[in-house]
């Protein structure tokens, strides 16, 4: 095939230029046959859609639907802006610090045969581990707030599991007081590392124990898996702690840049060209060096896929002061004590917003501007129903 324009081109059109040869080539579980679908489908007449008209000037647009998968590269904006318009309500003025866990290589293999269980316990052992040692008197002793942001993926799609935590600079005691971090942030790091790697071994050796894994070739035969954790535990375990925001726009363009990411962005792509993908990547081993990584057509769709997460998987999880079921008192209780006043939230049936004036708030974006005239008399005048000519929409 020729090549397509530089900068032009989607993940949806390699999935609808080789999904089908891959499909065939390449049997799947159904959660990544689901999304191969839906990013196919995406924003087309499949999906429906409806027409708009100007009524000042008569121009017509047609609009088809969003599949709303959370893996689709042109599906997380909106979602992103609202999650984050809800998270601003909960920040508070403080420092906030920003803390990554990363599991060694040596354990991809092992999450590949085993997602969710794995996916968990990488949770469990962060959340384990923060609190832990903020609770320690010899450190903060008190209850601190995160939010834990899980990552399955390298700059290069390959496997790179790790989590992304944003951390309250201080907490509530037991007496239900305030106490601020002091400067740098109050766990080192190599303390934070060896009890993350201790919590993520011991809970991996139960699920071994209760026969809850499944093993790939090489872990099949005796003292295998055995020989993996001493290797392991021999193995030092990165963890660090960014620069802490210190002011809540900092926050704020944090979340917007970690929490609805994926594996690659559409603007990521260069070319495609001779049956292989061109994309940018980062080079963090070289200096974060900016460059650029050509794969073949079916390793592309291979190695993005490795990225799609079990059904109904949440990979944005909060907890302590910021878990679901005590933020609102928490958090009331720490804007009493740090001086600052609680967001007014509330809205009235008068002043509630149109889904459109959300659009225009969030992103600028005012779907009832006519483009050809200017004016704000875009309406809509015909819905258009999904294609039905093969069968409704196998997402």
């Amino acid at each position: 095939m020729g090549a397509r324009e530089v900068g032009r081109f989607e993940v949806s059109d390699i999935f609808n230029r080789y999904g089908d040869a891959y499909r065939s080539a390449h049997p799947m579980p159904a959660n990544r046959l689901r999304v191969m679908r839906r990013v196919e489908v995406c924003r087309t007449k499949e999906l429906g859609g409806h027409v708009d008209e100007c009524y000042t000037c008569g121009t017509k647009l047609i609009s088809y639907n969003s599949c709303r998968n959370r893996h689709c590269p042109k599906c997380q904006f909106l979602k992103k802006e609202q999650w984050i318009e809800a998270r601003e309500k909960d920040l508070l003025p403080i420092v906030y610090f920003h803390v990554v866990f990363t599991i060694p290589h040596l354990l991809n293999l092992l999450v590949r045969y085993n997602e969710e269980l794995l996916y968990n316990l990488l949770f469990r052992a962060v959340s384990e581990t923060l609190l832990t040692l903020a609770k320690d008197p010899k450190r903060l002793g008190a209850e601190l707030g995160f939010i834990s942001i899980l990552h399955t993926w390298g700059q290069n799609l390959m496997d790179h599991l790790h989590m992304h935590n944003i951390v309250t600079g201080g907490g509530l005691t037991a007496n239900g007081e305030w106490k601020a971090c002091k400067g740098r942030f109050f766990i080192d790091v190599k303390v934070l590392s060896k009890l993350f790697r201790g919590k993520f071994l011991a809970y991996l050796k139960e699920l071994h124990t209760e026969g809850k894994l499944t093993y790939p070739g090489d872990l099949k035969s005796p003292g295998a898996f055995n020989a993996l954790l001493s290797k392991l535990y021999e193995t030092e375990w990165v963890s660090y702690c960014k620069t802490p925001f210190q002011k809540t726009q900092d926050v704020i363009d944090y979340l917007g840049k970690y929490t609805h990411r994926i594996a690659i962005s559409n603007h990521r792509l260069i070319k495609l060209e001779d049956d292989k993908v061109m994309f940018r990547w980062r080079d963090y081993a070289d200096n974060n060096k900016s460059k650029v990584m050509t794969l073949g057509a079916n390793e592309f769709i291979r190695r993005f896929l490795l990225h799609v997460l079990p059904d109904r998987f949440v990979k944005i999880r909060h907890y302590g002061i910021l878990a679901n079921r005590c933020r609102r008192e928490k958090i009331e209780r720490a804007r009493a004590l740090l001086g600052s006043t609680t967001p007014d939230t509330k809205q009235t049936e008068e002043t509630a917003e149109t889904w459109q004036e959300r659009l225009l708030r969030l992103t600028g974006f005012d779907v009832i501007k006519c483009p050809k005239c200017g004016e704000r008399a875009m309406r809509t005048v015909e819905t258009i129903q999904p294609a039905r000519c093969k069968g409704p929409p196998r997402i």
